[in-house]
């Protein structure tokens, strides 16, 4: 197995082209990773270590490039990136594979949509980890239009709005469609209702960092779901929350308890 560089495939849904790879024990329990806005399988799970410590720990690891993301087919459409239709893309990739049920791990963006995919396909989930996202989740989490503008503006130098040149400046770093990611954040901000929440039956694990000015409360979110329990990451903001130790010890403690649930 590779955990340094993996080899991606394809997979086509929706008419779309999507990049994934499946790296790690081939017979350990699955676990499908989905990144965060602006990110890729890449930055979001390879660079900060994610695939190297599920690898070592048995895992079979599988992450998507998300539509409009990495090495994914781009669409321009705001519609095309609404988070249940980004969530039939990662059900797609497990049904590609064919997995059954496996543990999601989403980040931030991801974490929206792992938690779209529960709601509508329960059966398909072992367990989740929700990172970068708690009651933002349900309540919002800020006006995201200046985000939308600053990927748009010619330069990163002409964006003054801090939390658009923090994503502008993400994305040119990851040498991103900015026109597409425009679109994805115009149509994946949809929040999860309430009531759909507090049904999700499966284990759940929320980690957000205290610097972190994004996510919103995870011990909030946690207290409306049956199964779920809050990680405080301690002095990480949004962006180095990710990689950080502490969140990685706790979710492979996590998956430990549960086992072979």
């Amino acid at each position: 197995m590779n955990l340094n560089s993996p080899a991606f495939s394809y997979f086509v849904h929706d008419g779309l082209k999507l990049a994934y790879f499946d790296e790690g024990d081939p017979n350990g329990a699955p676990v499908l990773l989905i990144h965060g806005f602006a990110s890729t399988a890449i930055a979001n799970w390879v660079n900060p270590g994610w695939l190297k410590s599920l690898g070592e720990a048995g895992y079979r690891v599988i992450a998507i490039d998300n539509r409009g993301h990495g090495l994914s087919d781009k669409a321009y459409d705001a519609e095309a990136y609404r988070p249940w239709v980004m969530a039939e893309d990662a059900v797609a990739l497990l049904d590609h594979l064919g997995i059954p049920k496996a543990h999601i791990m989403g980040y931030s963006m991801g974490a929206r949509i792992s938690a779209f995919l529960a709601i509508a396909h329960p059966d398909r989930v072992r367990s989740l980890v929700f990172g970068g996202l708690g009651i933002g989740m349900i309540d919002g989490v800020g006006d995201w239009d200046p985000i939308a503008d600053a990927l748009l503006a010619p330069s990163v130098d002409d964006v003054t709005h801090l939390r658009g040149r923090m994503f502008r400046a993400f994305a040119d770093q990851n040498k991103s469609d900015r026109e597409a990611l425009a679109a994805c954040i115009r149509g994946s901000r949809d929040l999860v209702a309430k009531e759909d929440v507090v049904k999700i039956e499966a284990p759940t694990l929320i980690g957000v960092g205290t610097k972190d000015d994004i996510a919103g409360s995870p011990q909030q979110l946690a207290a409306l779901m049956p199964h779920a329990e809050a990680l405080d990451i301690p002095n990480r903001d949004h962006m180095l929350a990710v990689g950080d130790k502490v969140f990685k010890q706790a979710v492979l403690e996590f998956y430990e308890r549960l086992g072979n649930q």
